[in-house]
């Protein structure tokens, strides 16, 4: 499967990490996907793709066009067809706000079809893109897209959150609330407010991602593991601590994961596999 990536240029770098085009044979048709600093919207130009929630009460969804996915706070899974072709953005964290009028909170953990969000939209959009003759081309026309729904003036709170978001993502979560608050000149209380409104999420959550991400994308299962010292470079208290996080993260405890990932080891380079993994 090839993955086509392309930074927007300014301002939708702002909001956006990249652009992307996800085409071909899968290499797993069931993938687990931990929580990850990042929102996400997918239109999908290929045959259904199936999304279970970690969550056993959620009823799984099927997914044939277009859909939305806010920040999320526990792992699910992903099942691809024989044949994938999606077109996505990779939202930051914040980066939905200024594209949606939806309330943050109702997107964690959650997925909505683009017709909910943006009305009578999916079909034309995907069109456009899928008659695009390459994935450069293709990936033009979403950042067209893109830059046409881009709300002219920031919703109030948001340049506060993206400034903070900012500073978690440079430091990987490991910094305290009190000092980002103290760093800006507002109340923590005032900080956490701004960032359910805006991701869905407090800070303190968003930093435990933000730590997370940077614990796993710095496994290297090729080689032996330390995990006291990887759990120390990211910031945990202890190795039970960070062993309880991944746990509740992967569903795999870091032995487990370490093994799964010697059986199907990530390509380099190829994002679909750095953090998501095989679910077997």
């Amino acid at each position: 499967m090839e993955y086509i990536g392309l930074v927007p240029a300014p301002p939708l770098d702002r909001f956006i990490d990249d652009l992307y085009c996800l085409k071909g044979v899968p290499r797993h048709r069931r993938v687990n996907v931990p929580p990850m600093p990042s929102a996400h919207l997918f239109l999908n130009l290929g045959a259904p793709v199936r999304l279970r929630d970690a969550d056993p009460s959620v009823s799984p969804a099927l997914f044939s066009d277009g859909w939305f996915m806010g920040v999320w706070t526990r792992r699910f899974l992903l099942e691809y067809p024989a044949w994938v072709r999606v077109v996505g953005v990779h939202f930051k964290p914040w980066g939905m706000a200024p594209f949606v009028g939806f309330p943050a909170t109702d997107l964690r953990d959650r997925w909505v079809p683009v017709d909910d969000v943006w009305p009578g939209t999916v079909d034309r959009m995907r069109n456009r893109v899928g008659e695009a003759a390459s994935a450069a081309e293709a990936l033009g026309v979403l950042e067209e897209e893109l830059r046409a729904r881009l709300a002219e003036t920031p919703p109030r709170g948001l340049d506060l959150v993206g400034h903070t978001g900012g500073r978690l993502e440079t430091l990987h979560g490991a910094v305290s609330v009190g000092a980002l608050a103290d760093e800006v000149g507002v109340s923590g209380t005032h900080l956490a407010a701004q960032f359910k409104s805006h991701i869905g999420v407090t800070p303190k959550r968003m930093a435990r991602i933000y730590r997370f991400a940077r614990l796993i994308l710095s496994v290297d299962a090729q080689h032996p593991v330390d995990w006291s010292r990887l759990a120390h470079s990211a910031g945990y208290f202890d190795q039970a601590h960070c062993s309880g996080e991944f746990k509740d993260f992967t569903g795999h405890t870091p032995t487990e994961y370490l093994a799964l990932r010697r059986r199907f080891p990530a390509n380099e380079g190829f994002p679909p596999d750095n953090g998501p993994m095989p679910a077997v």
